[in-house]
């Protein structure tokens, strides 16, 4: 123990810690964690109530400390606050809802403003809802892109969508229950039907990972809403042989109809080619080059 030392609290040196918790079984969570969720001098949750409750269930109470709400709607506000705290030596715990801090998380503007002052930043690692799906997704793991919540607008969706198009790896998304059916339809169409897995309420009792082609997906929780939270797997695609030629001949069609931009995007999605080169041909076709 450090106790008389200045920036201590029971061996915690001070900083600005990132603490994952569970993403679903309170038990799935590190000794690690616990040590610092114990000792820290500071709490920050994005839900203090969850967080709170953690703690309860592994008997650690949260003391006189103070237990600071920081998320997307206050983060402005808060953030000043925790930078003193480290600032004056603190050891700050910054814990997320659910899972890995950073990943899909209002903490990210802490973290890069801690750096950004020299202060320190580390991470006791721990549960990722995106790692965890595809460690039983069945599909390839050695090449993925985390892309994140797609955008709610349909137009808006299926051209994030298109931009993914070429990516080498299994893709990766968080999706809403109330949106994953014509999530899937939409790559369905953009992406190819595609093999993918749907993996949902992973860790607790209901756990499911189902598997299939996109369109058979999509069709199934068209007919079955979907529960709790659901990560969306879409395994890579195989280019297709296309020749300048054909992605000419397209391109020419398409600027009919449409502007360099959306021809771009859509023969890329249509053809299954990247997008860089397809805009860079509209253009001198359309600037009569």
């Amino acid at each position: 123990m450090n106790s008389d030392n200045e920036g201590f609290r029971g061996g915690i040196a001070a900083g600005l810690y990132l603490v994952a918790t569970p993403i679903g079984n309170a038990r799935d969570i590190t000794l690690r964690a616990l040590d610092l969720l114990r000792d820290a001098d500071v709490l920050a949750a994005e839900d203090t109530r969850t967080l709170r409750r953690l703690m309860e269930i592994h008997g650690i109470a949260v003391g006189d400390r103070p237990l600071v709400a920081y998320h997307d709607h206050n983060g402005n506000r808060a953030r000043p606050r925790l930078l003193a705290d480290l600032a004056a030596g603190k050891s700050v715990v910054y814990a997320s809802e659910a899972g890995t801090p950073m990943i899909s998380d209002p903490g990210f503007d802490l973290a890069r403003a801690a750096q950004e002052e020299g202060l320190p930043v580390t991470s006791a690692p721990g549960a990722a809802a995106v790692i965890t799906a595809l460690t039983i997704s069945g599909l390839p793991t050695d090449r993925f892109m985390f892309a994140g919540f797609l955008p709610n607008a349909k137009g808006a969706r299926k051209k994030a969508l298109a931009e993914l198009t070429a990516v080498p790896g299994t893709l990766a998304f968080y999706e809403s229950p109330k949106r994953v059916a014509a999530m899937l339809a939409d790559a369905a169409e953009i992406l190819g039907d595609r093999p993918a897995a749907v993996c949902r309420e992973l860790t607790k009792k209901f756990e499911e990972c189902r598997r299939g082609s996109l369109t058979e997906l999509s069709a199934f929780y068209s007919e079955t809403q979907a529960r709790g939270e659901i990560v969306v797997l879409i395994e890579k695609g195989s280019l297709p042989d296309v020749s300048e030629t054909d992605v000419e001949q397209k391109v020419k069609e398409a600027l009919e109809t449409m502007s360099v931009r959306d021809a771009a995007d859509h023969v890329s999605a249509a053809l299954g080619v990247k997008r860089r080169p397809v805009y860079q041909m509209a253009m001198k076709l359309a600037q009569g080059e």
